[in-house]
């Protein structure tokens, strides 16, 4: 299953999507994040960093995913995580998935591992 995530401008939340990508087993991963986001890293794992633009209105942001998004998705779901972001940004990416159309399987990081929700 491919993973996609969201970085926000907060690193904070950061550190939940970098144990996400070591601990799952993905068959492609795609990070989303702004500018700033472009420093993040994670050793020995690859993944495509897509740059968008969080400060944009909703719907022009719903837009932009969607677009940067079509045709860079195999499969018919993906896993996603919201453990960084906001509001705006989630239902953003959440419309845009399921316009391109693509199923959404939210997952997290917990004490007991990779999990789907």
């Amino acid at each position: 299953m491919e993973l996609i995530a969201l970085l926000s401008s907060n690193k904070e939340t950061w550190s939940q999507v970098s144990g996400l990508i070591k601990k799952g087993e993905w068959e492609n991963t795609i990070v989303l994040g702004n500018a700033d986001a472009k420093t993040f890293s994670i050793e020995g794992k690859n993944f495509e960093f897509i740059q968008v633009d969080l400060t944009k209105k909703l719907r022009d942001l719903k837009t932009e995913f969607q677009e940067k998004l079509k045709g860079k998705i195999n499969g018919t779901e993906v896993a996603l995580t919201i453990a960084s972001g906001n509001g705006k940004e989630h239902m953003a990416l959440i419309s845009a998935l399921l316009s391109i159309p693509t199923g959404i399987r939210f997952t997290a990081l917990t004490k007991d591992g990779v999990v789907f929700l």
